[in-house]
């Protein structure tokens, strides 16, 4: 099975990081508003920020160890999950399209997604994160050339005698 670049974390950590501030700043301010609060609205804001900051960070770490994929024979096969242990399995004839993703911070730490569209499913899409950008360009060819050799034969009408 194959792991995610380690890469991968600094994104997640940005993303915890950003959350626990507006978390935080938005405690403050409801603190300040309350008037039968005796405590400084800037250390429950810090406060919340502080512990959001560090139970994000632990979740960071165990979620990039158990993020793992692998493109099998007639499947692509993603493990996942830090509560929930997730296991997904996406057999190649149900593939629509593959898509590979960079945003700007991605980009940047020069890493990419790869986005597997799904027929016929919920949640219609599956993603890959934090993949070199050049691996994630060999997953998405691979992914795209063996979704097209799953496809089934199909005959020409014009053909029956």
């Amino acid at each position: 099975m194959e792991r995610l670049d380690s890469r991968v974390r600094l994104i997640w950590f940005l993303r915890v990081f950003v959350g626990s501030v507006v978390a935080g700043v938005i405690a403050a301010i409801v603190t300040g508003f309350v008037d039968s609060v005796t405590v400084s609205p800037l250390l429950v804001g810090g406060s919340v920020f502080a512990v959001l900051l560090v139970l994000g960070a632990i979740h960071v770490v165990l979620r990039y160890r158990a993020w793992r994929f692998e493109v099998r024979e007639d499947t692509l096969y993603i493990e996942r999950g830090v509560l929930v242990n997730v296991r997904t399995v996406v057999p190649f004839v149900r593939v629509q399209h593959v898509d590979a993703r960079r945003g700007p911070i991605e980009r940047a730490l020069g890493l990419s997604s790869v986005v597997v569209y799904t027929a016929g499913s919920r949640g219609a899409d599956v993603s890959i994160p934090g993949l070199v950008a050049e691996r994630a360009d060999d997953v998405q060819e691979t992914l795209r050339r063996l979704a097209i050799e799953s496809e089934p034969e199909t005959g020409d009408a014009g053909d029956a005698v």
